[in-house]
């Protein structure tokens, strides 16, 4: 895939799983079968469905998420470059797969995020 290609997935990824219109298809369609998803602070998750299971909770924890990017994706060979911005309002349960333990912030606290983000599509594409 050419670098152009590349971010074109990544930016697709990015709007449709992070954003506030999430569409659970883009999984099935972009992501690898054994795809290796990780998370800041969450344990890794290894293949689509446990990607899907992921999202599901994720969502339901914080139902108006919504994560956009703050600058271009930058992209050379399979990698690609990131930057977003974003957070939601924790309304429902506290996740219980972090390394640290429980998230202890009770419901309607509002979380707020930003950092750049390095992936790559050979692996996340199929």
């Amino acid at each position: 895939m050419s670098t152009e290609e590349n971010k074109a997935v990544v930016g697709r990824w990015f709007t449709e799983f992070w954003g506030k219109d999430f569409n659970p298809a883009v999984i099935d369609e972009l992501a690898a079968p054994d795809i290796r998803f990780e998370y800041s602070l969450h344990a890794p998750c290894r293949g689509r469905q446990e990607v899907r299971q992921f999202a599901a909770k994720f969502r339901a924890a914080f139902p108006d998420l919504n994560f956009w990017g703050t600058a271009d994706l930058i992209a050379e060979g399979d990698y690609v470059v990131g930057q977003w911005e974003g957070g939601g309002t924790q309304t429902g349960d506290a996740f219980d797969d972090m390394p640290i333990g429980s998230l202890l912030s009770p419901p309607g606290g509002r979380a707020r995020a930003g950092r750049p983000v390095i992936t790559t599509t050979r692996i996340g594409h199929r």
